[in-house]
């Protein structure tokens, strides 16, 4: 079977972040069903046409994650946000936000790709954020278990280059470990993320899709080493 050719894709217009910008000073559903239309040809479709233009390449990344350009239960996150549990009401994220998720994200929960666009900033994000206790205890396990592997993992030169971990931390030793663990600081952690800030002016340029290919390519050593602790194929 021949290789998928990525689709060509020229960059996301400018009117996606206005869109967003003019979306943060109008949070509310009066506007938004005013401006639906603007939403549809200005953030998903390009975001749609994104996720076509990736999937070849996410593919060759490695096959078991998917790039699925479909505008309900693929890989274009809702606009819609849950505000049964929050103190903001507001009903719309701000943000254009895209993840390639792993084929087993529904039984597992598994690290994934993301693209974050909002009207200030855009970055690239790898790994688990938040992950579950399972995932979680499944991760510092190996960490503990297999210290070598991590190390070169977490300091891998080419990573490092493009990718910062980042995200929370406990306070004080996960149960089990014990505080003078030499890598108690990465057993610490309750998100295992890499966050790779993209210029604003990039999202425009034709070469987007390249360029956030490779990025994503650099972030295999962390990604394979995450799904190996949650019993992921990568």
């Amino acid at each position: 079977m021949p290789a998928k050719t990525a689709a060509s894709f020229q960059g996301f217009p400018t009117a996606t972040r206005k869109f967003l910008k003019e979306l943060e000073a109008n949070n509310n559903r009066e506007w938004f069903a005013e401006h639906k239309q603007r939403y549809e040809n200005d953030v998903v479709a390009p975001a749609l046409a994104f996720i076509t233009a990736m999937e070849p390449l996410i593919e060759g990344i490695s096959p078991r994650f998917m790039a699925i350009p479909t505008k309900v239960g693929g890989s274009l996150m809702r606009i819609y946000k849950d505000t049964r549990f929050s103190k903001d009401k507001t009903p719309y994220k701000t943000n254009v936000g895209v993840h390639f998720r792993h084929e087993r994200a529904k039984d597992v929960h598994a690290p994934g790709y993301y693209l974050h666009i909002d009207n200030t900033r855009c970055f690239l994000g790898v790994g688990l954020w938040r992950p579950c206790s399972e995932a979680l205890a499944g991760i510092r396990k190996r960490i503990d278990e297999k210290p070598a592997e991590w190390v070169r993992v977490r300091d891998d030169k080419a990573q490092a280059k493009v990718w910062k971990l980042e995200g929370d931390s406990l306070k004080r030793a996960p149960k089990g470990y014990p505080m003078d663990h030499p890598l108690i600081e990465d057993l610490k952690r309750t998100d295992f993320i890499g966050v790779a800030n993209l210029k604003v002016g990039d999202l425009t340029k034709p070469g987007l899709i390249k360029q956030v290919a490779g990025a994503y390519s650099k972030a295999t050593p962390l990604m394979r080493f995450l799904c190996k602790s949650v019993g992921a194929a990568f």
